[in-house]
């Protein structure tokens, strides 16, 4: 039976899943995106979305039990210098799990799973969809207004 099993260990003990999980998070502070198996991804995603969190409001005491968790100086300077910034006007939702297929060896599902504010290609898209959409508007309201200049001309004669 499963009860109260809430998250997956991985088939690992307690103190061997919080250190992957550690080393996970911090690969993925300082290289934005790494590749794992989907199952760890999905445990990592709930593992360091509360510690981005905490890093948005930069406080002494948030300081000191994100490295806590995470025990390296330089990915909590990184953590709260130059992620915190790009992720302080975002309520949540700050890693992105993509599958990219099976592995060779064991046919384990591998997923890619980044930090969301730095996939520049995703961002570009992004901004080309926004320029349409407003490029498409204006012609819209261009349109109306020149029938509606066209209609004000045709009941003033």
């Amino acid at each position: 039976m499963r009860h109260n099993k809430k998250f997956n260990h991985l088939g690992r003990k307690s103190a061997h899943r919080g250190a992957m999980l550690s080393n996970m998070a911090c690969s993925l502070i300082l290289h934005k995106r790494i590749v794992t198996t989907t199952a760890k991804a999905k445990a990592l995603r709930m593992y360091v979305e509360p510690l981005l969190t905490r890093a948005k409001e930069d406080t002494t005491a948030n300081r000191r039990l994100v490295f806590a968790e995470l025990k390296q100086k330089a990915v909590v300077t990184e953590l709260f210098q130059n992620i915190a910034e790009k992720i302080a006007n975002r309520p949540g939702g700050y890693t992105r799990i993509l599958r990219t297929g099976y592995r060779l060896g064991d046919a384990a599902e591998m997923s890619m799973i980044e930090l969301v504010d730095y996939n520049e290609n995703m961002l570009k898209d992004a901004k080309k969809s926004e320029k349409k959409a407003t490029r498409r508007a204006g012609k819209k309201s261009a349109a109306k207004s020149e029938s509606a200049e066209a209609e004000a001309t045709e009941a003033a004669e």
